[in-house]
C-alpha cells in the first residue's frame, strides 16, 4: 500500500471517528449507541494498515478531541479508552485466541490503562480520584435532569428525581467499578459482532471464534454469582457494595449468554430480520425483558436451552 493510500485511510478513519464522537457528545439521547461504534474505525484501520501506521489514527483522534473540547477531561479519557480498545482487539485478533481470552485480555488492558490515566489526570487536576469521580457523576446527573426537562418529562417526575439526586449519586459512585467494567465488556462484545462482517467484506483477517450464539460462560462463574448474592444480604455496607459490583459484572456476562440463546433460536426458527430488530430493541428498552434474558443465561447451566450437551454426545 502506498503512503498516499495510507494517508487517505487515516483521514477517512479520523473523519468517521470524529463524527461518531461528536454524536456521542452533542446528541446524548443516542450518544450511548454512538459510543459503541467508536472503537470500530480504529479496529478496522489497524487491521488494514498494520500496527505502526494503524496507531496514528487513535493518537490523532485523541489530540483532535482534546482541541475540540478545550483540554483533557474524564470524557477524553473515556474516549481514549474506546479508541485503545479497538486497537487492542485488532492486535488480539492477529493472535487468533479464543473469544474468552480475547475479551479478557482486551477488557483487562483497557481497564488497567483507564485506572492509570485517571490517576495521572487526578495529579494534573491536583485532586483525589474519588472527589474527581464524584464531581463528574454529579455533573452528569445534573445534565441528565436538564435533558429530562427539555424532553417534556412531567414536572412531578423531575422533582422526584431532583430530590433523589444525592442518593442516586451516592449509589452510582460506589458501583462505578461495575459500571465501567460492564460497559467495557459490552462495548467489546459489540465490537466482536460488528467487526466480523466489516473485516470479512474487505478480506481482512477475523479469528475463527465459531458461532457466538453457541457461547456459554465458564461454569465456575456461578459461584461468583452466588457469593455476590450472599454478600448483598450481609449487614455491613462494604460487603453489600462489593456484592452489588460483583453481581452487576456477572449479570452482564450472563446477559451475553442469554442473548446468545435468543440469537440461536432466532436463527433456528428463521425469524424475519424486522422481527429480530423489534425483539432486540425490546430487550434494550424493557428492563423486565432484559432480566428475563439474563435469567436465560444463568439457568442455561442447568436447563441447557440449546441442547448443546445432547449435540456433543451425538
Amino acid at each position: 500500500m502506498s503512503q498516499g493510500d495510507s494517508s487517505k485511510d487515516i483521514l477517512s478513519g479520523l473523519t468517521i471517528t470524529t463524527l461518531i464522537f461528536a454524536v456521542a457528545v452533542y446528541m446524548p439521547i443516542i450518544g450511548f449507541i454512538s459510543a459503541l461504534l467508536i472503537p470500530l474505525p480504529t479496529l478496522f484501520y489497524r487491521s488494514k494498515l498494520g500496527r505502526i501506521t494503524g496507531a496514528v489514527l487513535p493518537v490523532l483522534a485523541t489530540i483532535l478531541m482534546v482541541v475540540i473540547l478545550g483540554g483533557i477531561s474524564i470524557d477524553i479519557l473515556f474516549f481514549f479508552e474506546l479508541l485503545m480498545l479497538g486497537y487492542i482487539l485488532s492486535e488480539l485478533f492477529e493472535m487468533d485466541l479464543s473469544v474468552e481470552k480475547t475479551m479478557l485480555y482486551a477488557c483487562g488492558s483497557v481497564l488497567l490503562a483507564g485506572i492509570l490515566c485517571l490517576l495521572f489526570y487526578s495529579k494534573i487536576a491536583d485532586t483525589g480520584v474519588i472527589p474527581l469521580v464524584s464531581e463528574y457523576v454529579a455533573k452528569n446527573l445534573e445534565l441528565t435532569l436538564a435533558l429530562y426537562e427539555n424532553m417534556g418529562v412531567s414536572e412531578e417526575t423531575v422533582d422526584k428525581i431532583s430530590a433523589s439526586l444525592e442518593n442516586i449519586q451516592y449509589v452510582l459512585i460506589r458501583i462505578i467499578p461495575a459500571i465501567v467494567t460492564a460497559s467495557t465488556f459490552f462495548v467489546s462484545w459489540t465490537c466482536l459482532l460488528l467487526a466480523k462482517p466489516m473485516l470479512k467484506s474487505r478480506e481482512l483477517f477475523y479469528p475463527a471464534f465459531g458461532a457466538l450464539n453457541l457461547w456459554k460462560a465458564p461454569e465456575f462463574l456461578i459461584w461468583g454469582l452466588i457469593g455476590s448474592s450472599v454478600l448483598l444480604i450481609l449487614p455491613h455496607k462494604n460487603f453489600k457494595i462489593v456484592g452489588l459490583n460483583g453481581l452487576l459484572i456477572l449479570m452482564t456476562i450472563y446477559f451475553f449468554q442469554g442473548i446468545a440463546i435468543v440469537s440461536f433460536y432466532f436463527e433456528k426458527k428463521q425469524f424475519p430480520r424486522m422481527l429480530r430488530f423489534f425483539a432486540y430493541t425490546l430487550i434494550a428498552l424493557q428492563q423486565v425483558v432484559l432480566l428475563i434474558v439474563i435469567g436465560f443465561g444463568i439457568f442455561d447451566m442447568w436447563l441447557d436451552f440449546r441442547k448443546l450437551g445432547i449435540n456433543k454426545e451425538k
